[in-house]
């Protein structure tokens, strides 16, 4: 669980968020001969992101602004965030008395692949591709838990009202090849009546066999 900035160890994210925060299909893996698939994202409180029994494991870095942390503040906002190779897990806190958005439609994720799209989050689906989704209201002095990922890596769960997904990086064979690649999300935010985008890099320092 998410604690104070001071002790963050990075191990996960907070699993009661009283305003914003909906809750997420459980992770879990759908094997497939060709394509990897993830059904929601929940963050790990493992000491190292990603799947049990998974052939590689990565290690991040927070570039831009860099910190050795996965941290940032102002005298607003905190932010937390948890590289994963299923998504992009964060978490915001408010530190001032009124309430604060994000405006998921412009606000823009940079991919693994360098293609740059609209983000998904926690409540997107498949069908939401080309709708609007509303903005999340973060009210005074809370806290608001969510994970992001490329809107382009979301996938049809036919019947299914699950948000399957490419994750945001394989486990499998083909890992290595994401080494040193960058991805980030630009975060639209209305702070005081007033727009702000904060923008956030990543790089995958090392991927290495477990």
């Amino acid at each position: 669980m998410w604690i104070a900035a001071a002790a963050l160890t990075l191990a996960g994210c907070g699993a009661s968020i009283p305003h914003g925060h909906s809750n997420t299909v459980p992770d879990q893996q759908v094997a497939t001969p060709s394509l990897p698939i993830a059904a929601g994202a929940s963050d790990s409180i493992g000491s190292a992101p990603g799947s049990p029994g998974a052939k590689y494991g990565y290690r991040f870095r927070q570039t831009d602004p860099a910190s050795t942390g996965f941290t940032y503040y102002d005298r607003d906002l905190s932010f937390y965030f948890r590289p994963a190779p299923d998504a992009l897990h964060m978490q915001i806190e408010n530190k001032q008395n009124w309430s604060v958005w994000i405006d998921w439609d412009r606000s823009q994720m940079m991919s693994p692949d360098g293609n740059t799209s609209k983000p998904a989050h926690a409540t997107t689906q498949y069908k939401d591709r080309f709708s609007s989704q509303a903005p999340v209201e973060i009210r005074g002095l809370d806290r608001y838990s969510d994970y992001v990922l490329p809107m382009d890596f979301l996938l049809d769960p036919g019947a299914s009202d699950q948000q399957l997904h490419r994750p945001l990086f394989p486990e499998d064979d083909t890992a290595p090849n994401y080494n040193g690649r960058d991805f980030g999300v630009d975060l639209a935010m209305r702070v005081n009546n007033q727009p702000r985008t904060y923008s956030f890099r990543f790089r995958v320092i090392s991927v290495l066999p477990r």
